[in-house]
C-alpha cells in the first residue's frame, strides 16, 4: 500500500476521465458527468470511507474500473442487476434506472450508488465485508487485491490467480492495482 498514490493525486489524475466517461461508455449512458456531479462524487467516496473504515482510493479504484465514474452508467445484468457507480449487487440507487436518466444526478443517488457498493445490500456483499472476510488471510496491499477480484466474480479462482474472472473481468484485480499506483489512460496488460 506504500505504493499507492494518495487519494488526492488519484481522483485529481481521474477527472478527466470522469470528464468524458458516460460519452465513452456509449450513448445509453447519458450526458457526461458535470463539474457538480464530480465533485459530489469525490465528497460521496470520502464519506462513504468514513463510514466504512474502507480506504478511499480502493473505492475510488473500484467505481473507477466499474463506471469510469460515470454517475448515468447503465446497469449491467447477468442475472441479478448491477446499477451505479459501483454496480452494485442489486443495489437500490441509479441515475440511469431502466433507461430513465436523471440530469443532474442527485447527491442521494450518488451516496446510495457508493454506499451500496461498499456497505452491500440486503443480497449482495460489499467491499468492507469482503475485505473483513479477507483479512486475515492476506497482507494489507493483497487482502484489497483478493477483495477486487471477489466484488467482481463473488470468488477467487481456487488456485488464487487474480486474473482468472470466468464470466467477469479477467484483468479486475490487476487494473485495480494498476490504478491504486496511478495508472490513468493505459491499457490494461492484466498483470499484478
Amino acid at each position: 500500500m506504500a505504493q499507492w498514490v494518495s487519494f488526492e493525486d488519484m481522483f485529481n489524475a481521474n477527472k478527466g476521465v470522469m470528464r468524458v466517461s458516460c460519452v465513452n461508455l456509449g450513448s445509453d449512458n447519458g450526458p457526461d458527468d458535470s463539474e457538480e456531479e464530480i465533485d459530489l462524487v469525490l465528497n460521496a467516496v470520502q464519506y462513504v470511507s468514513y463510514l466504512t473504515n474502507v480506504d478511499h482510493r480502493f473505492i475510488l479504484a473500484i467505481l473507477l474500473q466499474e463506471s469510469k465514474g460515470c454517475v448515468r452508467v447503465r446497469t449491467t445484468n447477468n442475472g441479478v442487476p448491477n446499477p451505479g457507480l459501483m454496480q452494485a449487487h442489486d443495489g437500490a440507487f441509479s441515475c440511469n434506472m431502466r433507461g430513465n436518466l436523471q440530469t443532474p444526478c442527485p447527491a442521494s443517488q450518488i451516496f446510495g450508488m457508493i454506499f451500496d457498493g461498499v456497505g452491500g445490500t440486503s443480497t449482495g456483499d460489499g467491499l468492507a465485508k469482503i475485505l473483513n472476510q479477507l483479512a486475515s488471510s492476506s497482507n494489507d496491499a493483497q487482502a484489497y487485491y483478493r477483495a477486487a477480484r471477489q466484488y467482481n466474480t463473488g470468488s477467487i479462482a481456487q488456485d488464487g490467480d487474480l486474473d482468472v474472472g470466468g464470466r467477469s473481468t479477467n484483468c479486475y484485480a490487476s487494473d485495480v492495482a494498476n490504478r491504486l499506483t496511478g495508472w490513468v489512460w493505459a491499457e490494461s496488460a492484466c498483470s499484478l
